[in-house]
């Protein structure tokens, strides 16, 4: 038999955390001690224990100790990170450490070093006693790869403990839940992140265009709230189609009655953009004069679309490459405090892949199962509203421009 000691500290009873460890070491076949065990007794004071850890052999030991760490555990006994050397362009080393998308630290020397560019699933290089986040496609033959969990310490997020939505709202998601009530916490949260001179980043898939709430978003872009826009094509797409034809996929958004032959439509509006070259050209020669690529465009606000394999057209504008589509959107996210993400699952799980757990997201779809996935990333930092979008917005907007005296 061997054994490590491992401290565990911070809101570890509330957030069942210490439950969760308990779990873990049980499920993988090991077997725990308690040796120090201290409770906070108040709100903000943290509680403490200090556990040993046995398990048969050092590959269980190790493989337990791996999977506390994810949930903020630290060996006392503190060891230096491994690193091996990349030989492959592109290939990690063997037993690679994979992060995840909490705080982490590698400890080198005498010191622990923060981990730079928190992301889950990549891989930490270490290169002149500092360590940063890697994508395993982006490795450099030589650069220095952790590899194993050893000199490794996470930090989750702290469980919030104040009224705000993210607390309110901390509940599995649901459509029973008081959606008034929520708009206006969703818009302190936005102003909370604005006064911190943090981004607000949106995410928005099509269904913005199709349920009405285009001119609501574009009216909180042109307002200064939104400050950067990610989407995939078929958002621009539909957007303009609107601001050309009146339609979203060939359904009048006034009177809600199908067009005939408005199945072209949104080709039509593809066509028209590629003709004069980019939306920005189209926004700027009159063609395209409202909705929300007209407000990102006139207003300044950077915007990535990315592309699909089933867009068609596509844009100028969007990036077919995934990979470059990524790196845009990784720099477009720094300095984010605040991700809305609005009935777009699979941009929206992108983003959430590539944000820290302290970042706060709020995730607004009609379907409480695209919710649930997204809110499986972990409780801390994302909410969950089930209702339609095309509803959400219109009320977020009143809610942030009536602070403003209307608009």
């Amino acid at each position: 038999m061997v054994e490590t000691v491992f401290e565990l500290r911070g809101h570890i009873i509330d957030s069942l955390i210490l439950s969760r460890v308990f779990g873990a070491i049980m499920d993988l076949g090991g077997e725990f001690e308690i040796l120090e065990f201290k409770i906070g007794r108040s709100k903000t004071e943290h509680s403490y224990t200090r556990m040993r850890l046995i398990a048969e052999d050092d590959h269980k030991l190790h493989a337990i100790m791996e999977e506390l760490q994810k949930l903020g555990a630290t060996e006392t006994t503190v060891k230096d990170a491994s690193m091996v050397e990349v030989t492959m362009a592109g290939v990690a080393p063997e037993h690679f450490y994979s992060t995840t998308n909490h705080q982490t630290w590698v400890h080198l020397g005498d010191d622990w070093v923060h981990v730079e560019g928190t992301e889950m699933d990549c891989i930490i290089v270490v290169d002149d006693g500092k360590a940063r986040t890697v994508p395993m496609g982006k490795l450099q033959v030589g650069d220095r790869v952790v590899v194993s969990s050893n000199g490794i310490k996470i930090h989750l997020p702290e469980r919030s403990r104040s009224a705000d939505v993210f607390e309110f709202m901390s509940s599995i998601a649901s459509s029973e839940k008081p959606t008034e009530t929520l708009v206006g916490k969703v818009a302190q949260a936005i102003r909370d992140v604005k006064d911190r001179d943090q981004k607000l980043v949106v995410v928005a898939g099509p269904a913005v265009v199709h349920t009405g709430g285009r001119e609501a978003l574009a009216a909180l872009v042109r307002e200064g709230y939104v400050d950067v826009l990610f989407a995939g094509n078929a958002l621009a797409v539909h957007d303009i189609e609107v601001a050309l034809m009146g339609t979203s996929l060939g359904v009048d958004l006034k009177g809600a009655f199908c067009h005939e032959g408005g199945h072209r439509h949104h080709l039509i509006a593809i066509n028209t953009v590629r003709r004069e070259g980019s939306i920005a050209a189209a926004v700027e020669h009159g063609l395209v004069k409202d909705g929300v690529m007209h407000a990102c465009i006139t207003s300044g606000v950077p915007f990535v679309l990315a592309g699909s394999i089933r867009d068609d057209g596509p844009l100028p504008e969007v990036i077919t490459d995934v990979m470059e589509a990524q790196d845009a959107m990784r720099k477009a996210l720094e300095g984010c405090g605040l991700v809305l993400m609005l009935s777009t699952l699979l941009h929206s799980v992108a983003v959430g892949n590539m944000i820290p757990s302290h970042v706060k997201t709020i995730c607004v779809d009609i379907n409480p199962a695209s919710v649930t996935k997204l809110l499986d990333r972990g409780s801390a930092q994302a909410i969950g509203i089930t209702t339609d979008v095309g509803l959400f917005l219109p009320k977020l907007r009143d809610e942030l421009l009536g602070a403003k005296g209307g608009a």
